[in-house]
C-alpha cells in the first residue's frame, strides 16, 4: 500500500482534496458554523490551519460539492448554494508601511471589481468594499459571504512602532466598517487572526459578532485531537514508528509529548499542532519545527522588559482576563503569549486557569530564543556550548558539565547581568532546558521549602541549591537541613545533591561541592 500524500505548504482546500492528500474531516463543525449563527471571530496561533479554513468555508459557499465527498458535509447539506465570495488573505505581505497595507486592499478590491464593476469615483477601500457588497447581491441575488484570513497580520508587523501600528489600525477600522453596515447584503463573515486587538471598532462596533475562540464546542475546530491523530493517521505512526525502530505507543507517546498539549477552553480536548504533527509524520522523524518558523522579536524583547522569569512560565495560575484580553497596551506579556501559541490552558478550576507551555518542541524553542537576550551571546556560540554539555549529561559526568558551566558564565558580558541570584537561576534554567531530554524545574516545592533547581532524568535526579557569594558547603547544608531531597529518596531514582556557590565579582560559579 502506498503512502497517503502529506499536505505540507498546501493550504486550499480544493488542491488538497484533488491530490487525495491527507485531510482531517472538521466539516461537520464548519456546518454547525453556518447554519447556527453569521458573523464569527476565531483566533489561533501561526500554523494551526487557520488559512485551510478559511478555504474550505470559500468552497462550500461557492457550492463545489465535489470537494466534500465522503466527508460530513456531504450528508449534512442538502441544498449546496453558490454565494458570492470575497476572500481577504492579509497573511501573504510583510507590512513595513501604510501603503504596503493600501496595496495589498487595493490588489485584492481589484479583483472582485473585475468581476462586479467598480464604485464610480471611490478611493477608499471602504468605500469600494462597500459598494462590492451591494453589487455582487444585486447581480446575483445572493447576499454575500466575507472571509477574512488573518485579519491582524498588518498590525502585529508593526506592534513595535507605534506611530505606523496607530496608522495600520485607523486604515482597518474603516476598511472593515462596512461589515456592519452592510449587514442586510451579507450572508456570513468569518476573520481569523491570532488577537482581537483593542480599539478595533470591529469589535466594538459589529455587535452581533460571535467570538468563538473560546468556545467549547469549537475548541477543535484547528489542530488535529488526540482521538483524529489515533483513528485517522494509524497508518501514518505506524510508519514512522517502523522507521524509528520503536513500537507505534511509544510514537504516539513521543508525538504527543512533542506537539500536543494545546487547551483553547476551559473544557477542550488535547489538541495537536497540525503543522508540527504532519511534519513529523512525514519526515519520519521528531524535529523542532515551530522553531524553525522563527519566533517573533517581539515576543522576546517584550518578556525581557518585565519582571516574568521563562521558568515562570512552566505553570502560573491566571484569570480569563489577564490572557485572552487584546494584547496591544496589555500590561504583562501574557496575553501575547499565551495567543501566539506558547502558553496554553492547563488547566481550569472556578474559572482560575492554569497557563504552561503546551509541549516540549515550543517550550525548547521559546527558551532558544530567549538565550540571546539573558546573556549576549550569539546562537552559533549558545549550540557549541550546549553540545558539549549535553555530552557531558549523557555520560552523567556532573563535574564536567558544571565546568563547562563555570566557563560559559564567564562568557556573558559584564552588562548582561543583572548580578543577583534569581539572574543566575534564569540562565541556569535557560542552560539545562536547552541541553538535556530530561525534566529541569526550577524552585521545586517540598514540605519544608523550595529547592533551587532539579534535573530529573531517566534514572537520576539532581537537586541544586545556589548560593551568592557564599559557600557551596552551605548550599549543600541547606538542601539537608530543609529536606529538599527527602520526597524523592523513596524513589527507585537515585538523588544526588549539589551545592554551587557563584562568585559576585567574578561572574561565575565560584564552587560546587556534591553530597
Amino acid at each position: 500500500m502506498s503512502e497517503r500524500m502529506f499536505p505540507i505548504g498546501m493550504q486550499t482546500f480544493g488542491d488538497i482534496r484533488r491530490r487525495e492528500a491527507i485531510y482531517i474531516d472538521k466539516t461537520d463543525l464548519i456546518y454547525q458554523l453556518v447554519t447556527e449563527g453569521k458573523v464569527y471571530f476565531f483566533s489561533r496561533p501561526r500554523r494551526f490551519g487557520k488559512s485551510l479554513l478559511i478555504s474550505t468555508l470559500e468552497a462550500y459557499f461557492k457550492g463545489q460539492k465535489e470537494l466534500f465527498k465522503g466527508l460530513a458535509m456531504e450528508k449534512l447539506e442538502k441544498e449546496w448554494l453558490e454565494y458570492p465570495v470575497f476572500r481577504f488573505d492579509l497573511s501573504g505581505s510583510k507590512y513595513t508601511d501604510l501603503a504596503m497595507l493600501q496595496e495589498s486592499l487595493n490588489f485584492i478590491l481589484a479583483k472582485y471589481e473585475n468581476i462586479y464593476g467598480r464604485a464610480p469615483n471611490a478611493e477608499k477601500p471602504s468605500t469600494r468594499l462597500k459598494w462590492l457588497i451591494e453589487s455582487a447581491h444585486a447581480k446575483t441575488g445572493r447576499q454575500v459571504v466575507v472571509l477574512v484570513d488573518e485579519y491582524d497580520a498588518p498590525l502585529l508587523d508593526t506592534l513595535v512602532d507605534d506611530a505606523t501600528f496607530k496608522e495600520m489600525r485607523t486604515m482597518l477600522r474603516d476598511f472593515y466598517s462596512p461589515l456592519k453596515s452592510e449587514d442586510a447584503n451579507l450572508q456570513f463573515v468569518f476573520l481569523t487572526g491570532i488577537s482581537k486587538f483593542s480599539q478595533l471598532s470591529i469589535f466594538s462596533e459589529l455587535n452581533n459578532l460571535t467570538n468563538i475562540s473560546m468556545n467549547n464546542e469549537f475548541a477543535a475546530l484547528c489542530g488535529i485531537t488526540k482521538e483524529e491523530l489515533s483513528e485517522q493517521l494509524e497508518p501514518e505512526i505506524a510508519n514512522l514508528a517502523k522507521a524509528l525502530g520503536i513500537t507505534p505507543a511509544s510514537a504516539l507517546s513521543r508525538l504527543k509529548k512533542n506537539y500536543d498539549g494545546y487547551h483553547f477552553t476551559a473544557k477542550s480536548p488535547d489538541v495537536f499542532n497540525p503543522f508540527s504533527l504532519l511534519n513529523s509524520l512525514k519526515d519520519k522523524e521528531f524535529k523542532n519545527y515551530w522553531y524553525s518558523t522563527g519566533t517573533p522579536t517581539h515576543l522576546t524583547e517584550m518578556l525581557s522588559k518585565y519582571t516574568l522569569r521563562p521558568e515562570d512560565l512552566e505553570g502560573f495560575l491566571a484569570g480569563e482576563m489577564d490572557f485572552n484580553v487584546p494584547f496591544d497596551g496589555a500590561e504583562t506579556p501574557i496575553p501575547a503569549l499565551y495567543q501566539s501559541g506558547y502558553l496554553t490552558i492547563k488547566s481550569c478550576r472556578r474559572n482560575l486557569y492554569t497557563l504552561g507551555f503546551p509541549n516540549e518542541e515550543v517550550r525548547v524553542s521559546f527558551i532558544k530564543g530567549l538565550m540571546p537576550y539573558y546573556t549576549k551571546t550569539s546562537l552559533s556560540q549558545n549550540s557549541s556550548f550546549i553540545v558539549h554539555l549535553m555530552d557531558a549529561l549523557d555520560n552523567c559526568a556532573i563535574d564536567s558539565a558544571l565546568t563547562l558551566l563555570r566557563s560559559f558564565f564567564s562568557s556573558i558580558p559584564y552588562n548582561a547581568e543583572r548580578q543577583d541570584e534569581a539572574h543566575y537561576k534564569t540562565i541556569f534554567y535557560l542552560i539545562f532546558t536547552l541541553a538535556s531530554e530530561y525534566s529541569v524545574r526550577t524552585e521545586e516545592c517540598t514540605a519544608a521549602g523550595r529547592s533551587d533547581a532539579l534535573i530529573e532524568t531517566e534514572d537520576t535526579i539532581y537537586l541544586f541549591e545556589f548560593k551568592l557569594s557564599g559557600t557551596a558547603e552551605e548550599a549543600l547544608k541547606q538542601i539537608d537541613d530543609k529536606g529538599y531531597a527527602i520526597k524523592y529518596e523513596a524513589g527507585e531514582k537515585k538523588v544526588v545533591k549539589i551545592g554551587v556557590n557563584f562568585d559576585k565579582e567574578k561572574r561565575t560559579i565560584e564552587r560546587w561541592v556534591i553530597g
